[in-house]
């Protein structure tokens, strides 16, 4: 296994670490290694799902630190069931418009599903395309051991890696949508694979769906950050997938989420209001019009 060290897949020229991971200078972006300066010093962060150039200058603005390009997108952006159907070239297209829309912010894409299944070489290939062709920062990719030696070889090749445990969602027909780690057990397991994933050199872990003091446990373990969703307060920083935490997203929510706005109430009701002025002839006005 390679020793894990956070600056060790970014260059010998990266910057002094910023002293936090909100304001500061905006010359340059986020790095692992100022995630990593972030663990040490106690400093908790967020992170949310960015599909576009529009809503990662919002996010940028508001200066979250961290955007994942999450496969997620198949659920919220581009109307799959599940996270599986989502491939290279959909990931790949949408990071370079996130990476297009942002400046500071450290750009993680998801390796999707059938992406890095097949073994280290291809996870190199499509990792690889990731980083030229779209500009992100790392990848993310699923699972303990079976993801253990994709992850040594793209950290080795100099492409920080996001390790994913817990509630792995391209793994849903196999596992199911349920919390993960339950029983000493699959807690003493998931322990193991996170601890596996740091020496293989992953910079940061994601925890789904985990019960809390199991969450708590691997944090305290641990010398990388923890990020959690639906893993309780003890993780190093939090991720939601924004149309959930701005309330666009209709139906059921996980009991995870918090909604912080109710963007699709707002966007109907805005809708309604200009199909109602356009058939009464109240839209446009001389306001909205040119003169010859």
């Amino acid at each position: 296994m390679t020793q894990h060290t956070p600056a060790r897949a970014r260059s010998g020229q990266d910057p002094k670490p910023n002293a936090t991971l909100y304001g500061g200078a905006r010359t340059r972006r986020v790095t692992v290694r100022d995630v990593a300066a972030a663990k040490e010093r106690g400093e908790k962060w967020a992170m949310l799902t960015a599909y576009d150039a529009m809503t990662a200058s919002v996010f940028d603005d508001a200066g979250i630190p961290v955007l994942l390009v999450g496969d997620s997108m198949g659920n919220c952006h581009l109307g799959y069931e599940t996270t599986v159907p989502v491939t290279m070239d959909e990931i790949a297209m949408l990071s370079a418009a996130v990476v297009r829309g942002n400046q500071r912010s450290l750009i993680i894409a998801d390796l999707p599903f059938g992406a890095y299944q097949e073994g280290p070489t291809q996870a190199l290939r499509n990792a690889t395309r990731l980083v030229k062709e779209s500009g992100v920062g790392a990848v993310k990719l699923e699972g303990g051991e079976r993801s253990l030696a994709q992850t040594e070889l793209l950290v080795a090749s100099g492409i920080p890696v996001m390790a994913h445990l817990g509630l792995t969602p391209q793994s849903v027909h196999a596992m199911g949508y349920r919390v993960q780690g339950r029983g000493e057990e699959d807690a003493q397991l998931l322990l193991r694979d996170a601890k596996a994933a740091q020496e293989a050199g992953a910079f940061a872990l994601v925890l789904e769906m985990v019960p809390e003091q199991l969450a708590a446990e691997v944090t305290r373990s641990l010398q990388i950050p923890t990020v959690g969703i639906g893993a309780g307060a003890e993780c190093d920083a939090q991720v939601l997938v924004w149309t959930d935490m701005m309330g666009l997203t209709s139906g059921r929510l996980p009991r995870f989420v918090k909604q912080y706005a109710q963007l699709r109430e707002t966007m109907t009701s805005a809708a309604r209001e200009f199909a109602d002025e356009v058939k009464g002839s109240a839209f446009p006005t001389s306001e909205h019009t040119f003169s010859s």
